[in-house]
């Protein structure tokens, strides 16, 4: 909808019932749209935002049924009303029209005040879904906002939404189930908003104090999204995704089968996505020393083993995401970082400025490792790799002898 005024198209190939309906919508200060055949009418409706479509079923090229069918089944357009306008009224008609996902039926011949009753009705509904795409895209932009506050979960969100779909589909949930486990992957943590700085960016453990209020950002979440009707199926899962089987985790201390099946698949991807990054108190885990970290804590009665289990299938099935580590090179020139083809093929002056990098954040962190590599994006296991890289020292600047792999204890997953 372009300045209050509604976009219809219409697909249909006998000119003079198309000027006709054109005529009655532009009457009502409607925009309209004119296409003569099915195939046109698909390309239309990618090509620019449409609101309401009337597609006649019996067109060349592309019958309406068809038409329709497609514009249903791509997300992007699936929610636009397809009205199908037919001189055909027995019953497999309106069936198959029903299957392809029309909004509603017109028979030939057209009256007018029918016709516009009908586009009323269906514009009002597009009006009503496009405040509440509105809504779910302002939610999931908040949510990717405060992710973005933090280098170390870069792409923390996207990763879930798509592990935790995929492994619902695995287990066979529902189109309803599997869409509310992507949603929950961006909008899991949203409740952060309400959670001071610096306790959300804090480099060290949390005081008691701290970590009380940390823990209310599952509550908060779900107030924040409980308005949205559309993420009722979302709201537990946002609630629940700190919870442990055996009752110790928050904000309800739930146990076993209290714990909603969703919440407790969204569970083990985050905890896999935070053990194969790294994060300010640890460096990032290989795929299987993540998957035998998860299963020890599943042991322990945190984590759904059989769920563990079915994860761990769907890993070997597909490649899981890399870790979100973004490289100095990339840091300092992506599009250089591509042509070199990553650090190990980057030409000198790249490693030089590199270099360069790193030497400016320790010395401005006086020495300090682990903040250094925060500034820079980048893990601190990658810092030391980059140091022994060097050879110890560098411009005047020395550094301490880099163990082979330093083991950090993590912090509980928050």
């Amino acid at each position: 909808m372009e300045n209050g005024q509604s976009t219809v198209l219409i697909a249909e190939d006998n000119e003079a019932i198309r000027e006709l309906m054109g005529e009655w919508l532009r009457q009502q200060g409607h925009r309209v749209l004119a296409v003569e055949d099915g195939e046109e009418a698909i390309q239309t409706v990618l090509a620019q935002p449409i609101d309401l479509a009337i597609f006649d079923v019996m067109m060349p090229r592309r019958s309406g049924f068809s038409a329709c069918r497609a514009v249903k089944a791509r997300p992007e357009t699936r929610l636009v009303p397809v009205v199908l306008v037919t001189g055909l009224e027995n019953r497999e008609d309106r069936v198959q029209g029903i299957e392809c996902g029309a909004d509603d039926f017109l028979y030939k011949p057209l009256h007018r005040e029918e016709l516009l009753a009908r586009v009323r009705s269906l514009l009002k509904l597009k009006q009503f879904t496009d405040e509440l795409e509105n809504a779910e895209l302002v939610i999931c932009s908040l949510a990717l906002s405060i992710e973005a506050k933090d280098p170390y979960t870069n792409g923390h969100c996207e990763r879930l939404a798509k592990w935790a779909e995929a492994l619902g589909r695995r287990l066979g949930l529902t189109e309803e189930q599997c869409v509310a486990l992507r949603r929950a992957g961006v909008v899991h943590d949203i409740g952060k908003v309400a959670i001071p700085e610096p306790i959300l960016l804090k480099r060290g453990p949390l005081t008691a104090e701290e970590r009380a209020i940390m823990q209310l950002h599952p509550v908060m979440g779900e107030r924040i999204c409980a308005p949205l009707k559309s993420f009722r199926a979302v709201l537990p899962i946002i609630r629940h995704h700190h919870e442990k089987l055996d009752g110790s985790g928050y904000p309800d201390g739930l146990r076993g089968e209290q714990i909603p099946r969703a919440a407790r698949i969204l569970q083990i991807v985050d905890v896999f996505d935070a053990l194969t990054t790294d994060r300010p108190y640890h460096a990032a885990f290989s795929r299987d020393e993540a998957l035998a970290a998860i299963k020890q804590e599943a042991e322990r009665g945190w984590w759904d083993a059989g769920l563990v289990t079915e994860f761990e299938g769907l890993l070997g099935d597909r490649k899981a995401p890399e870790p979100a580590q973004r490289s100095v090179l990339d840091l300092l020139n992506p599009q250089a970082a591509a042509t070199a083809g990553g650090l190990n093929g980057a030409v000198p002056r790249l490693r030089d400025l590199e270099r360069e990098a790193v030497i400016r954040a320790l010395v401005s962190t006086q020495g300090d490792k682990q903040l250094a590599a925060h500034r820079l994006g980048i893990g601190r296991s990658t810092l030391y790799r980059k140091l022994k890289e060097y050879e110890g020292s560098a411009e005047g600047v020395s550094f301490p002898a880099v163990k082979e792999k330093e083991v950090l204890c993590p912090q509980p997953h928050m």
